[in-house]
């Protein structure tokens, strides 16, 4: 019985690619970047090259608990997607008939619990939720033996088997068990346990599908080759109903077809094949152009991340970095994450820099929100460029919400140190970036002690639009810096690609990068190396000499 719904279900997707082959050549594809604040839907047509043809931001908001939740809700996500979606149809100039494929990229480690008939049964939770203490300090911190923290034999074998350890309380696997001890009337419901596009595509095709990429960070997929599947011994040691664990799929395959009643209120038509996609830091890797072994980025978003291919599983639990099942069969994704790096220049626009951006953008006449963030840039831009590398000797620490890679500490939080009556509001923006582009090279440093040290990185995301970005980094970190045409775009630019591997529009992933041309190089100066140098040092001091503090007034 299995075999032969296997064998429909493999016809039926053989069937759609063959459709989409016998077009032009030009596939049209839907990206979605399911975001912390906002979702981009991006339209694509894909075939000598990847070309944007429109794209459209609906922003949401998060919302936080006293007890350190950060919380989604479900059905802003949708109407975002939806109204996104709309947008791009009703500008672009292309019939719903035209759309060859729809796929996701989106933020990673949420926690969707949902019933039988596929509803969210409480507000998603969000990546940056870290109010399980008790939960992991349950299963982890207990134990006479122990690696840094951590029981040593829960670790060993969690490590052994996944790549990795469920080791902070924001990891999908405590939300759970908050979820279980301290809403037991919702957990008595709860039919699957999603990641967000996991959910998302749930209510375009009514089908369960979670890609190799999540399903690892939960730490109960076994991630050893030849063994990949959910760990029966894993979801017996953390007290987890496999019943609740959806099906494990590629980022290639179909989940299903769009249904009819979603695709009339995204103004598509039903049928459309709907891509798994996977998670933002996995299809980055693909939309930088990473594509080959120990290829490197560097990402600014709302949080940052430095990530490399590698052919093997890596852990390095004391700098807090890991591998991940990347979207390409047999890479891993060995990943340094920041918790908030482009956020801290939302900070900077919200709090420190209001006055002088908000007059211009309304000067501007500027609405829209992604010709907003554009503009936002180049006026940064043209602000920083007038205040000399240093910062006047001002350093920023990039921890609004704590941090991740290289020490993971929930408690640490921003700061600007060696402030002076000298000390002007453009220095002090400037030494933001300083410090998001100082933490980059922290991991980097980390990384290369398991890693061969790479002279040119793709610098990626919303942060690599700023120039002056762009050769802060290349400054600070000593290499050379490339960027891409679309580089706000790398998520969806990923998912795409993957898709078209799906589809047959791509023979392979390699093939994707002769696609993305670098766009601008910038050379790391010399003359700046010394002041950088110091500041590195100085940067990570900070850290060090303050972390009993930040325990102290955060804990």
């Amino acid at each position: 019985m299995l075999y032969y719904l296997y064998k429909i279900l493999t016809d039926k997707k053989k069937h759609i690619l063959r459709a989409v082959k016998r077009m032009t050549g030009t596939a049209f594809i839907l990206a979605h970047d399911v975001g912390t604040t906002g979702n981009k839907t991006c339209l694509y047509r894909v075939g000598e090259r990847i070309e944007l043809v429109d794209s459209f931001l609906v922003e949401y908001p998060i919302y936080t608990t006293e007890d350190g939740g950060v919380e989604q809700k479900a059905e802003e996500w949708w109407s975002a997607l939806c109204g996104a979606t709309r947008m791009i149809m009703g500008r672009a100039g292309i019939v719903p008939s035209q759309i060859s494929a729809m796929t996701f990229c989106a933020q990673m480690q949420g926690s969707v619990m949902v019933d039988e008939a596929g509803r969210a049964l409480r507000n998603p939770m969000n990546y940056m939720d870290g109010r399980a203490t008790a939960q992991i300090a349950r299963y982890l911190y207990r134990g006479l033996i122990r690696i840094e923290k951590w029981n040593a034999l829960t670790t060993l074998r969690s490590l052994y088997i996944t790549g990795g350890l469920a080791a902070t309380a924001k990891d999908p696997l405590w939300k759970y068990h908050w979820v279980k001890e301290n809403e037991p009337e919702i957990f008595k419901r709860v039919y699957k346990w999603l990641d967000v596009k996991d959910y998302l595509i749930l209510r375009c095709t009514g089908r369960y599908g979670m890609t190799r990429d999540s399903a690892n960070c939960t730490f109960l997929y076994d991630t050893r080759p030849g063994k990949l599947g959910w760990h029966r011994g894993l979801c017996r040691t953390f007290d987890v109903n496999m019943d609740h664990l959806p099906p494990v799929v590629d980022s290639t395959d179909i989940v299903g077809e769009l249904n009819e009643g979603p695709a009339s209120e995204m103004g598509l038509a039903p049928g459309i094949p709907v891509f798994a996609g996977g998670g933002d830091v996995t299809l980055t890797a693909l939309g930088a152009g990473c594509v080959a072994l120990h290829d490197t980025h560097v990402y600014v978003g709302t949080s940052g991340w430095v990530s490399c291919n590698v052919d093997r599983r890596m852990v390095d639990v004391g700098n807090f970095i890991a591998s991940i099942l990347g979207a390409i069969p047999g890479i891993y994704n060995y990943i340094g994450e920041q918790e908030t790096s482009g956020a801290c220049l939302q900070w900077v626009r919200d709090h420190l820099a209001l006055d002088e951006i908000g007059m211009y953008l309304e000067a501007q006449h500027i609405v829209e929100k992604t010709k907003e963030y554009e503009s936002l840039f180049d006026f940064m831009n043209s602000v920083i460029e007038k205040t000399p590398p240093g910062s006047g000797n001002v350093i920023f620490t990039p921890w609004l919400h704590g941090n991740r890679s290289p020490r993971e500490n929930p408690h640490a939080r921003g700061m600007f140190f060696n402030l002076s009556l000298d000390t002007g509001k453009r220095q002090m923006i400037r030494a933001v970036l300083e410090g998001m582009a100082y933490h980059k090279r922290w991991i980097l440093e980390a990384m290369e002690r398991k890693i061969p040290r790479r002279e040119r990185l793709r610098f990626v995301g919303g942060g690599a639009k700023s120039r002056v970005g762009c050769q802060i980094m290349a400054d600070i970190t000593g290499r050379v810096i490339e960027t891409l045409e679309n580089s706000q775009n790398v998520g969806t630019i990923g998912a795409t690609i993957s898709c078209a591997v799906g589809l047959g529009v791509f023979p392979s992933f390699s093939e994707a990068k002769h696609c993305l041309p670098v766009h601008e190089v910038f050379e790391p100066r010399a003359q700046y190396a010394g002041i950088y140098d110091s500041g590195f040092e100085v940067f990570k001091n900070l850290y060090e000499r303050n972390k009993a503090l930040f325990q102290k007034l955060n804990a």
